[in-house]
């Protein structure tokens, strides 16, 4: 028994039947493919979040009033749990381990910049304060802050040159007109408040999403814009330094309670982390669940094989041929099937996720604060270890499939083959 020739007549049996072959050659294919395309996406989500993650600086906590509204146009309709105000701000300035407490507004605006017109987010906080966020936060050249203009605005990378769009939406120095639409709680009527800014600086891309899709202006300028009445909607607390988080934390916690909502960027990361270790869970499921279905083409096709093949079968016994012979015959067949699917697979299936990851262009994502913005397409990861262990799995199904069509050729008589 030499294996060239059980490999020769394997590759035989496959030419002879060429259109059933590739059938189930593309079934492994799919499920090979499918696996490692939603692999690398979940991967690459999963890095991408980490990077954006890791750009906050690891001792500030993000407080809100427990109550965040995400309709345009800021509804107020619902009364927060507490009022943050500069009591409020002050008294949390005055527990230990807090070295500085920056509050602001957030709300929905619209921005006419010479006839092109967004909805965005803009922030009203101190701009001087926002490298507590990002310490490594860079303008681009001619940029400046100017915290005690009332009419200065910055914007954020993704904001000032919108993903996807050829030119930019605002350029340093140019005016544009925020208008802020809002429901009046006395009267019930919509009221519409609008102010003009000049571009004074531009955020280099930081990777933070949270700081790029930012437009921030002055809190003195929110509070006008927005009609806020000194009502802030949300603190930076910086503590003084990342070991004193927690303590910090249980510090504001016990004296507000559940009243107000507290958000640390390594809590972000560990639900993040939670939420991709279900998701590529189910992942997994079904990629496995379309493996499963091209380990089953190959049983039918080794099985059907098998019946049409009766009579050479037993012609290759009744010539010498041993039952571990004709066994590792059809399992050669199918080891060939699935290593060549697999193969293929892996190959169909970084080039499929790179596809996948690109249509649609820019998509939703989160900020550091819970609000959401906009991020560029999200490249794929590849970890080699897990493409060898696809494509192991790929192979090892394929030999598996192929046990029982090759156990009943081997049992075959060859007298009672003959006959057939």
């Amino acid at each position: 028994m030499k294996i060239s020739e059980i490999f020769k007549l394997s590759l035989e049996a496959m030419r002879e039947r060429k259109a059933r072959s590739a059938l189930t050659i593309i079934m492994v294919l799919a499920g090979c493919g499918l696996m490692i395309a939603l692999n690398g996406i979940s991967a690459g989500q999963s890095e991408f979040i980490k990077k954006q993650l890791n750009t906050l600086a690891p001792n500030i906590l993000f407080v809100n009033n427990g109550q965040r509204s995400f309709r345009g146009g800021g509804d107020t309709s619902q009364t927060p749990s507490i009022v943050i105000n500069s009591i409020v701000v002050d008294r949390i300035k005055s527990l230990p381990y807090v070295s500085d407490v920056v509050p602001g507004y957030q709300a929905q605006v619209t921005l006419d910049a010479a006839g092109n017109v967004i909805t965005s987010s803009v922030i009203a906080t101190d701009p001087q304060k926002i490298y507590l966020v990002d310490p490594s936060l860079e303008l681009i050249p001619g940029s400046s802050i100017q915290p005690n203009n009332p009419s200065a605005i910055i914007f954020g990378d993704s904001v000032a040159n919108p993903p996807g769009k050829s030119t930019p939406f605002v350029t340093l120095g140019q005016t544009i007109r925020a208008t802020y639409n809002y429901v009046d709680q006395d009267t019930g009527k919509q009221q519409q408040i609008s102010k003009s800014f000049v571009v004074t600086g531009i955020i280099a891309p930081t990777g933070n999403n949270q700081l790029d899709r930012a437009v921030i202006i002055n809190t003195a300028s929110g509070d006008s814009l927005f009609n806020k009445g000194g009502k802030f909607d949300q603190m930076i607390v910086a503590a003084t330094s990342a070991d004193y988080v927690p303590a910090v934390q249980n510090e504001i916690t016990t004296l507000y309670g559940t009243s107000i909502g507290i958000t640390t960027p390594k809590a972000i990361l560990e639900a993040r982390e939670r939420f991709t270790s279900g998701n590529n869970s189910f992942i997994q499921n079904v990629a496995f669940i379309a493996l499963f279905v091209g380990a089953i083409g190959i049983v039918t096709t080794l099985y059907n094989a098998v019946n049409e093949r009766i009579a050479e079968i037993g012609t290759i016994k009744a010539i010498g041929a041993t039952r571990l012979f004709i066994l590792l015959m059809f399992l050669f067949e199918a080891m060939m099937i699935g290593l060549i699917g697999s193969t293929l697979g892996v190959m169909s299936g970084m080039v499929g996720a790179y596809a996948l990851s690109s249509v649609g262009g820019p998509r939703p994502g989160f900020g550091g604060g819970g609000g959401i913005g906009f991020q560029r397409p999200i490249s794929p990861e590849f970890i080699p270890n897990d493409i060898i262990d696809v494509w192991l799995l790929s192979v090892v199904l394929s030999v598996i499939a192929g046990l029982y069509p090759a156990w009943k050729a081997s049992g075959l008589s060859p007298v009672l083959a003959l006959k057939r």
